[in-house]
């Protein structure tokens, strides 16, 4: 029997690429008539992928295609560099998928699968007369906010300035007021606002929404794409949480070696995620903070990249990370933390004596904290974070506040230097053993194991995409 080719399109870049691929193996793992052909897109000159793509066991049912690079114009800004990206990129997928259709043993083309930054994709599988599906790597609550803030910029002639004047804001996927502060700066910036707008109608062109949350985690977000007049219509798929693995690593065995040690549930792990670095004054605060706690912890501190550059951090070498702790930091704390560069995040998170997490928010990381349950103290820095934050400490109540709205923006630094004592009194709440917070993330973290199981939520979503993505071939 022919199977079912669904084509995949991730982002350029590894985070979502790692995303996809867990995606495409679930779908896979599923069901046998589906065949899946993932089309990577690299950043010019980088090999950062390469690592992911070729330790993929090989399988007649998962086939990937590095598509030949295409150069980005001189000193564009990221969201323009990234649309000529994918600009460029059109040809060749139209290509790829030509030639996948016209070799005899691959199946029937059936659909495509987007990454929520490569909608403009969507016109092609048109063109091919199949259905477009968006993969979205945020949460529920958080695709219902680009929605309706799409509606007010082209609707009701709002614009970023006149956001800026609300104080708060009501959001149908939302059972809160959100305040304009927990928006993300895609939408607050006047200069971001053109790249906004024409993202979020990326997403209503879709056929459906893959989301990696689950309808027990963000129950009123996704009750409002069935109910409110502004988002019924457009099918959504909350098929998660789809968690990322970690390659093993010598510097993992040493830490986790250290929890071994440690009593449960004691000790809180400080981790701002693949780009998150901070000045000297801040990590200053973030030191005095965990000595005054007293508390056990692993925190993972990186070197922030040169001004006005794109890299991501860097681990420091020893002789740099005693410069950018107060003096003797290290002698002091020697018996009850440990300060590392890189993190096995998921690894830490898993560990019996993981009892708090101090986190950017990023949803991979949110994700991965309900589904070992851990809970979060909040500290957002970029892009959905602040509004991941204003979600995780009102709506579903998984996390306490150390703030909701600290941000660095792209280029700039800080909006504000963070206190140590804020930062204290967010690790002593986080590690408070008989919280009503603690309750709740365990709850929540059973949930996340039995909602992918049969009979659980997000099964039956995947079920339902996969039988929408059959028909295609049946009809």
């Amino acid at each position: 029997m022919k199977k079912a080719e669904v084509v995949f399109i991730p982002s350029p870049g590894v985070g979502h690429l790692v995303s996809t691929l867990e995606f495409a193996k679930l779908l896979i793992n599923r069901d046998n008539r589906l065949r899946i052909t993932v089309l990577v897109i690299k950043f010019p000159h980088t090999t950062e992928t390469d690592v992911y793509t070729k330790s993929l066991p090989k399988s007649d049912s998962l086939n990937v295609i590095n598509l030949p690079e295409c150069s980005l114009p001189p000193n564009s800004s990221p969201g323009p560099a990234m649309n000529a990206l994918l600009e460029a990129q059109k040809l060749n997928v139209k290509e790829a998928v030509s030639n996948l259709t016209t070799r005899e043993q691959h199946g029937h083309l059936a659909a495509f699968v987007v990454d929520m930054f490569c909608t403009n994709m969507i016109d092609v599988a048109k063109e091919f007369s199949v259905p477009a599906f968006v993969f979205f790597t945020s949460g529920v609550a958080f695709l219902g906010l680009n929605l309706h803030i799409h509606n007010l910029f082209e609707r009701d002639n709002v614009d970023s300035t006149q956001l800026l004047q609300l104080t708060e804001l009501a959001i149908p996927s939302f059972a809160n007021l959100v305040p304009t502060k927990s928006l993300p700066s895609a939408v607050l910036r006047k200069e971001y606002e053109s790249f906004f707008i024409g993202y979020a109608k990326g997403l209503k062109n879709a056929d459906g929404i893959i989301v990696n949350s689950f309808e027990e985690l963000e129950s009123h977000a996704v009750h409002s794409f069935s109910s409110h007049p502004d988002l019924v219509g457009l099918p959504i798929y909350p098929v998660g949480p789809i968690l990322n693995p970690e390659p093993k690593t010598k510097d993992a065995d040493d830490i986790i070696n250290w929890l071994d040690d440690q009593t449960p549930s004691s000790v809180v792990f400080i981790c701002f995620g693949s780009r998150g670095s901070f000045d000297e004054d801040q990590v200053k605060e973030i030191a005095l903070a965990v000595e005054n706690s007293g508390a056990r912890f692993v925190w993972s501190l990186r070197k922030p990249p040169p001004k006005g550059t794109m890299i991501p951090p860097t681990d420091y070498l020893l002789s740099e990370l005693v410069l950018v702790l107060p003096e003797g930091f290290l002698d002091r704390t020697v018996e009850i933390g440990r300060v590392i560069g890189w993190a096995p995040q998921a690894q830490i998170l898993a560990h019996p004596a993981a009892g708090g997490f101090v986190s950017h928010c990023g949803w991979n990381s949110t994700l991965e904290s309900i589904y070992f349950g851990v809970p979060v103290a909040t500290w957002p820095l970029f892009a959905e974070q602040q509004t991941n934050a204003f979600e995780l400490v009102t709506e579903l109540k998984t996390a306490v506040e150390i703030a909701l709205d600290y941000r660095v923006e792209l280029f700039g630094g800080p909006n504000y230097l963070l206190t140590a004592d804020k930062i204290e009194g967010g690790i002593r709440n986080v590690l408070e053993k008989d919280g009503e917070v603690r309750k709740k993330v365990k709850e929540m973290s059973e949930k996340s194991r039995k909602t992918l199981l049969e009979g659980g939520s997000s099964y039956n979503y995947l079920g339902h995409l996969i039988d929408n993505i059959m028909n295609q071939i049946s009809n």
